[in-house]
């Protein structure tokens, strides 16, 4: 018996299993491997022939006489018609690759669960070389790229280069994520059909509208339930995800860096690698993708291990007004109340009045500042806090001496600068000259201060970038990334935030090199409900900085209450943007008591499982993050909008150990809204409650009814 011309003999196969996620690799013949597998757990495998011989599908109709098979990077030389794994030529020659393995697969399987297979093939005609790497984590997480090796004569261009893998062909729906400033993170759905379903980002980093994580699910998938799969590009700069199903093939998702015209030109020798691609498989809706993701950031060796610490950051304080009284008055306050890392702004540097000029004079203004920061850094170190700063290294206003002595370390064409956004234009960070400078300047700032904490931001898209006169988004993004990396090898316990004008930087490509993200620059509860919720699919809570500001907020002009604003910051990394000096002294004590409740949760909240409830109310949300041993807990219930339910539907809250008593609490921190109507269940004034998990997670506890824009707070412990 042979198998597509393949000796029984030489079948074989790769298996991979972790976190009840099974990869499998058919790895016969010279071909490519492909995958014939990925998603649940298989289980015993059974005879490797048998397995071939079963799942080869048949010729499609009208099309090539070969079954069409799903290889880790397919081509038409396999008869794959869709958008293929690779693409690129020799000035205008060899544009369809044809590649074989020239070793055998290497196959490492770890004991703790997972694995690596790395892969060799070529094309020796045409003189590309590609290595693919799969690592399957014990999260589950697998994760994908290549390298693409130019061992021919002349140079090689490539065009495109994706992670991909087949999906299970009952998917039928897609979600994704667009946004804008202020409102990132925004979810949408439509079917899974025929075609290609692509979405690309050329705004030189993430964006504000990224895909972020696109997933492909069952019919009506939700939290806590459907079959799902997902794609996430690790690379801050030019991405693509896509999904595709065609007649010929079931449905695959996909995803890589975004290549514009010239940007990858391989000379003899040369080689490109891809940034990882992350995929993400289960059987228990997004809550189970989002726990291995979290589980997977959180195993990484860089993952921060220390206490996230509690910050204020001035700007919605005091802006660009610095005055050395105001600021040691705030930092008073912050420290009273709990604070425990005092990040300081934009506007300290030399001419930063306003946002029209300095930016890249990263030199302290010593018209604002006499002394340099030294009075405020000691007066906050005095007062047992972190030191921070704010700093766009990445930027330039034109009105600046950098600029004006340096107008060739712009990231454009020589005499052709991109359109002008925020009065910003960019800095060429691959340019030698321009890197070596701010390099300097960034470790002596964080050298003369002592700084524990840098806010990076990033406030403007990659509009017409160009390096050495070819495209530059790429050579940029690694430029940054090797930036970031050799300042903290400089100062290994410098963390550091990636901000980009709120949340338009959140991927894994940067976070490989900080410690936290800025959500988005909006801190209105009511948005930040729904931007917190979809960024935590990817991120977990203790990387999310999650702050409370004024009752009016700055972005919106909506008013709500401090309960309100204090539970939903509680659930990430906790901080204030907010003006003490205005407070009143219950308010202070109210921030006061909410910090003590939150470093008493912080060990669970930054730890645990993060779980949503698909609530049958659309105009609340619940949601809550259980321990792993599952004996501790806390979930906010979160009334956005006016409900229509005259009894609102009961609480079932998820994730709990269903044989263990819990004893429920509502947090006096936050304390049970009142309003109008004040109708709240019996319970919540009697108890606590004592119920084992399933009777919480399967009946329920009654819910109150709320007025939009309020929250209730419980905690979970079991006996």
């Amino acid at each position: 018996m042979t198998i597509t011309g393949l000796p029984r003999r030489d079948a074989a196969l790769a298996v991979l299993r972790a976190a009840g996620t099974a990869l499998v690799l058919d790895l016969a013949g010279q071909a490519v491997p492909r995958v014939l597998h990925w998603g649940a757990e298989l289980g015993s495998i059974g005879d490797c022939e048998d397995l071939l011989l079963a799942t080869m599908p048949p010729s499609p109709v009208a099309s090539v006489d070969i079954p069409v098979l799903c290889r880790l990077i397919p081509t038409q030389a396999d008869g794959w018609v869709g958008r293929p794994g690779i693409a690129g030529h020799r000035d205008g020659s060899v544009p369809h690759l044809r590649l074989r393995q020239v070793r055998p697969a290497d196959v490492e399987t770890r004991v703790e669960g997972g694995g690596t297979v790395r892969v060799d093939a070529a094309d020796t005609d045409a003189g590309i070389t590609v290595r693919t790497e799969l690592r399957l984590e014990p999260s589950g997480v697998l994760r994908i790229r290549h390298e693409v090796v130019n061992e021919g004569p002349g140079t090689y261009s490539l065009e495109s280069l994706a992670g991909l893998l087949p999906i299970g062909e009952h998917a039928a729906e897609l979600l994704d994520f667009t946004g804008r400033w202020s409102g990132e993170r925004t979810p949408q759905r439509r079917p899974l059909q025929h075609g290609l379903a692509l979405r690309e980002s050329r705004r030189g980093r993430t964006g504000h509208d990224a895909t972020g994580l696109l997933v492909a699910g069952t019919p009506g998938f939700g939290f806590r339930h459907g079959e799902v799969w997902a794609v996430h590009a690790g690379w801050s700069g030019n991405h693509v995800h896509h999904a595709e199903r065609l007649p010929d093939h079931g449905p695959v998702l996909g995803a890589g860096e975004l290549l514009t015209a010239g940007e990858v030109r391989l000379a003899e020798g040369e080689s490109y690698r891809s940034p990882w691609v992350y995929f993400a498989w289960s059987s228990r809706g997004l809550d189970g993708l989002s726990e291995q993701l979290h589980r997977f950031l959180r195993e990484r060796p860089n993952h921060p291990r220390t206490p996230r610490p509690v910050v204020l950051n001035t700007w919605e304080a005091v802006y660009f007004d610095h005055r050395l009284d105001k600021l040691t008055a705030l930092a008073d306050l912050a420290a009273r109340v709990g604070v425990e890392r005092f990040v300081l702004d934009d506007g300290w540097f030399t001419g930063r009045r306003d946002d029209t000029a300095g930016l890249g004079d990263w030199t302290v203004d010593r018209k604002v500042w006499p002394d340099g920061l030294h009075p405020l850094v000691d007066h906050v170190r005095g007062l047992g806090m972190q030191a921070g700063l704010w700093v766009e290294p990445e930027m330039v206003n034109p009105d600046s001496d950098l600029a004006r002595a340096h107008p060739e370390w712009l990231l454009a064409g020589p005499g052709r600068p991109a359109a002008p956004h925020r009065h910003q234009q960019v800095l060429d960070l691959a340019h030698p000259d321009a890197y070596a400078h701010l390099l300097a300047r960034l470790d002596a700032l964080v050298k003369e201060y002592r700084l524990d904490f840098l806010k990076w931001d990033h406030n403007r898209d990659l509009l017409e970038a160009v390096h050495d006169g070819a495209a530059g988004v790429h050579a940029q993004t690694l430029a940054v990334y090797r930036l970031l990396d050799e300042l903290r090898s400089l100062h290994p316990g410098l963390e550091i935030e990636s901000c980009a004008s709120g949340g338009a930087r959140v991927d894994y490509g940067i976070l490989e090199r900080t410690d936290r993200v800025w959500t988005s620059d909006t801190i209105d509860p009511v948005e930040r409900q729904a931007i917190q919720r979809w960024t935590g699919l990817l991120v977990p809570p203790e990387l999310l900085g999650c702050h409370l500001g004024a009752a009016t907020a700055h972005t919106t002009g909506r008013t709500t209450g401090l309960g309100f604003r204090q539970a939903t910051a509680l659930f990430g990394q906790a901080g204030i943007e907010w003006d003490l000096t205005t407070c009143t002294r219950e308010e202070l004590d109210q921030l006061a008591a909410w910090i003590r409740l939150h470093k008493r949760l912080r060990p669970l909240l930054h730890t645990g499982t993060t779980v949503h409830a698909d609530h049958p109310d659309p105009a609340a949300w619940l949601h809550g993050v259980v321990a792993r041993d599952r004996r501790h807990a806390v979930f906010s219930l979160a009334q956005l909008t006016r409900t229509t339910e005259s009894v609102p539907p009961r609480l079932r809250l998820p994730g709990l150990a269903p044989d263990l008593h819990y004893t429920v609490t509502v947090s006096p921190e936050i304390g049970i809204p009142t309003g109008f109507p004040p109708r709240h269940a019996p319970w919540l004034t009697g108890g606590p409650v004592r119920l084992t998990g399933s009777v919480l997670a399967g009946i329920g506890l009654a819910a109150p009814l709320l007025d939009p824009a309020h929250a209730l707070v419980l905690e979970l412990r079991a006996d």
